[in-house]
């Protein structure tokens, strides 16, 4: 995380085309790749979110935000035709002066900003099924209301983002260069991923086989990504669009499981208290099937359960991989920061596999209650 003088923030702010004069800025919020901050203007009722998008992890933040642009640009409208406030409803980019989305500046870091919503907030972790029912139900929304967009004139901008058996390989690849000397520490960890090595390739098969189709998804299905209504709780924005780009329905559903449905911290020291909610699991699938509508396919509806462990695994390799080559790509606050994100991924990985039956039967249950027949 890099510290920035706030005379260069604010020529920065001065970029953008906001309303009112520049009254402060300070960092916000605990997003392990971007910088951003909350910039307030006197005289004016708008405070904005300004994000410095990490250049390591994206490579062209211009097609970042082209995305962006035309994903929200599409929801707005939808939104609209809809009778809801595309305002509140859907992400807004705040323009350069320049006519751009984004402002370069003299060191080449590209910057962008969006209207930050008043009288919403976002949650860390869902208090009860009820409030992780409702994520469900948003990002469910979110897939049925980009089911027509298509999804192939959407930049990758993370290459193989979800493609596990390159996450597998890029594992290996960090394990056999061992370049900071950390793997005769983790040797048990590297077994228990390299047990599983076969699973990382069901979702990569399946849409090989014709199985699966490629959709517009997220990719970040983390709770702290929906904005909720201070006035009525529920559900009102999607925020951090910048992995949305063409993927698999069930990265998103998993994705969100293995975020939601550990009781701990993602990186808690003490794995005794790091357990898989299957009660979560099932409120959040609820939620997300509901949201969905009738879009997803059987098969796509069956593979949940393997996309919530396939996503912890995946999740698991890249924290460890990013340990053992020096804890360059996610922010940490402390030594052994990732090594422990990724023990508690892999506790929840060994117990999703004790409760697979289970976790299965939920999902089952759940097509059953909505009369599925296709």
């Amino acid at each position: 995380m890099t510290d920035y003088p706030e005379a260069f923030l604010q020529s920065v702010i001065r970029q953008f085309r906001t309303e009112g004069i520049f009254q402060r800025v300070k960092r916000f919020g605990n997003g392990h790749i971007n910088d951003t901050f909350l910039v307030t203007c006197a005289d004016s009722n708008r405070q904005y979110i300004l994000q410095r998008i990490n250049g390591h992890v994206f490579s062209h933040p211009e097609q970042v935000m082209a995305n962006m642009a035309a994903v929200t640009a599409y929801l707005k409208e939808a939104v609209r035709q809809s009778g809801g406030n595309p305002e509140r409803e859907v992400l807004t980019l705040i323009p350069a002066h320049n006519g751009n989305l984004f402002y370069q500046d003299h060191h080449c870091g590209f910057w962008r900003m969006t209207l930050f919503l008043e009288q919403a907030y976002c949650l860390e972790a869902a208090a009860s099924p009820t409030e992780f029912r409702q994520s469900g139900f948003a990002f469910g929304s979110f897939q049925k209301q980009l089911a027509a967009f298509p999804a192939d004139t959407l930049y990758e901008t993370i290459p193989c983002f979800h493609d596990t058996p390159k996450r597998l390989s890029d594992f290996q690849k960090a394990v056999s260069e061992d370049t900071c000397g950390r793997v005769k520490t983790v040797a048990e960890e590297i077994e228990f991923i390299l047990e599983r090595a076969p699973f990382t390739t069901i979702l990569a098969h399946a849409y090989a086989e014709g199985d699966i189709p490629l959709r517009v998804t997220h990719n970040d299905t983390k709770l702290n990504n929906i904005m909720f209504d201070s006035n009525t709780r529920k559900p009102l924005c999607i925020l951090d669009l910048d992995t949305v780009m063409p993927g698999f329905s069930a990265t998103d559903f998993g994705d969100a499981i293995r975020f939601g449905a550990n009781i701990a911290d993602e990186d808690e020291r003490d794995l005794s208290i790091v357990h898989f909610d299957l009660s979560m699991y099932q409120a959040f699938a609820e939620g997300f099937l509901a949201g969905c509508g009738d879009i997803l396919t059987r098969k796509e509806i069956s593979l949940l359960p393997s996309s919530a462990k396939l996503i912890t695994l995946e999740n698991s390799m890249r924290f460890l991989a990013d340990y053992l080559e020096g804890d360059h790509y996610y922010h940490t606050s402390r030594p052994g920061q990732n090594l422990d994100r990724c023990r508690t991924h892999l506790k929840l990985v060994w117990e999703m596999e004790q409760q697979w039956k289970q976790m299965n039967d939920i999902i089952a249950e759940i097509r059953k209650n909505k009369g599925e027949k296709k």
